[in-house]
């Protein structure tokens, strides 16, 4: 920010009028001398919230404007209204204080400084920075260990250190709250909570400054159960779709799935794991990279087997150039353009002919690539893995934003209709293998815990797999050649 910022403050008020006046007043001087305004939101309450609130503008050279909702919009309701406030009056930084006096006036500007020198784009005020202060200042028992035990929990689950989740002493870059749909979150209690989710996905930072504790007399309106249950939904919501599942809320922005890179699976045992073996059994040559999205796969295949890559795919992605040896951009559900030069000793398409609505084109012009002797080499997605089962027969069906129901899918695949795609091409199968669901992905965006329940998962469900590959398979892998051979298995 150049020069001096304007700072706001938003007081979220409901049935405080005995406090209002107070927290105001306990404002530091020289706070006073330089914010910009001062927003009392009272939340309709039924005591005289409104009416102090008057009185102390009319009495008191504070910037202050005090508006009384015609009903009550929620804790959640409240700072969105101010949130909103504080963009159409061009401010830079905005305050969220409570009118109950539950927290400290006198440290506002400690939350402020980080956001003035551009270290921070929101600031919270945590009583659990420093140990043993919030007992200290009166915080019960009970809300105390529920409130460690919420935030270790939620930290776990969105892979974030905070001390405290929970604090309600808040200060954000006002061009920040411009960046995140917080319109479209909670009216209740938990609108905190997925604030933080909302900042996190959108790669904000957040700094924490230790608060003091104050317990009075001022009443709690919160449901301690149901505020407990809705911020734990709240963030296994958003973990879930940082693994995959569940479609993205409209209000974060869909992304279009050509337009992301496809995600190269690290894992030895997932589907990329296991072609790049079967890579590298080949002798080095001629590889065409069908779907190469960033060209990942394929820089793994130019560096492990020295093989020539050419990828082709319907966006260039950032990256592509360096990846690979060569690329064409096209629309695969057109087959392989003529611009792809030439034949090919390996054909890959991993996790590509369920992206295209016409996948027999697709896989018999890779057909006419391939050279005498070679091999095409495809991952399909189980169609009739337990989840998609599970989906439809509870009449759940929908997409996901990855996996066996990413959104991006336009055909489906069995073990028996991916086989007669294959026949029909006139390919006969060298060797095929399944593997199991990529629970590595458990992980993602996590915490090393997760990792470890990950890795027990895996094995567990690499067994099922074995066992029962229709059900518990996640992907079918094939390599496939034009002339008769004796399978491999």
């Amino acid at each position: 920010m150049k020069g001096q910022p304007r700072v706001g403050v938003l007081v979220v008020a409901y049935n405080a009028a005995s406090t209002l006046a107070s927290v105001l007043d306990r404002l530091p001087a020289s706070f006073r001398a330089t914010v910009d305004h001062v927003l009392v939101c009272d939340d309709a309450s039924s005591d005289s919230t409104h009416e102090i609130g008057l009185e102390y503008q009319a009495t008191n050279d504070l910037p202050l404007t005090v508006v009384r909702h015609a009903r009550n919009l929620g804790y959640g309701g409240n700072q969105k209204s101010g949130y909103r406030w504080a963009i159409d009056h061009g401010l830079d930084i905005v305050v969220l204080l409570h009118g109950d006096g539950q927290y400290a006036p006198e440290v506002i500007e400690s939350l402020v400084d980080p956001l003035a020198d551009g270290s921070a784009d929101a600031v919270f005020g945590s009583r659990m920075m420093n140990r043993g202060d919030a007992r200290a200042g009166g915080m019960p028992v009970y809300k105390y260990v529920g409130n460690r035990i919420l935030s270790t929990a939620q930290n776990t689950l969105a892979g974030l250190q905070l001390s405290e989740w929970h604090s309600g002493y808040r200060a954000y870059r006002v061009d920040t709250l411009s960046d995140i749909p917080f319109e479209s979150y909670s009216d209740g209690f938990d609108f905190d909570t997925e604030i933080i989710l909302g900042l996190l996905k959108a790669g904000k930072s957040i700094v924490e400054v230790p608060i003091p504790t104050y317990y009075g007399d001022e009443i709690c309106y919160v449901n301690g159960v149901r505020y407990a249950k809705d911020v734990t939904l709240d963030v296994l919501k958003y973990r879930l779709r940082r693994m995959g599942f569940g479609a993205e809320d409209g209000a974060a922005g869909e992304i279009d799935p050509a337009d992301a890179a496809y995600e190269l699976k690290s894992s030895p045992h997932s589907s990329h794991g296991v072609l790049m073996r079967w890579i590298a059994d080949r002798p080095a040559g001629r590889l065409l990279d069908v779907g190469c999205s960033d060209g990942s796969f394929g820089a793994l295949a130019r560096a492990r087997g020295g093989h020539h890559v050419v990828g082709v795919d319907v966006v260039k992605h950032e990256g592509v150039g360096e990846n690979l040896d060569g690329f064409v951009e096209a629309d695969l559900d057109d087959g392989l353009p003529d611009d792809v030069d030439g034949t090919f000793d390996t054909v890959v398409a991993a996790d590509v002919l369920e992206h295209t609505t016409e996948p027999g084109r697709l896989l018999r012009s890779m057909v006419d690539r391939l050279a005498p002797g070679g091999s095409i080499l495809i991952s399909v997605p189980n169609f009739a893995h337990w989840y998609p089962r599970l989906r439809v027969v509870s009449g759940r069906f929908d997409y996901d934003q990855r996996g066996l129901l990413d959104r991006g899918h336009l055909r489906f695949f069995t073990r028996r209709t991916l086989e007669r795609l294959i026949a029909d091409a006139g390919l006969a199968v060298v060797r095929r293998a399944v593997v199991g669901s990529p629970v590595e992905v458990l992980d993602r965006g996590g915490a090393s815990p997760i990792g470890r329940v990950a890795k027990a998962a895996g094995a567990i469900d690499r067994m099922a797999t074995r066992v029962w590959p229709t059900l518990f398979g996640y992907q079918f892998l094939y390599e496939l050649q034009t002339d008769p051979v004796t399978e491999r298995r």
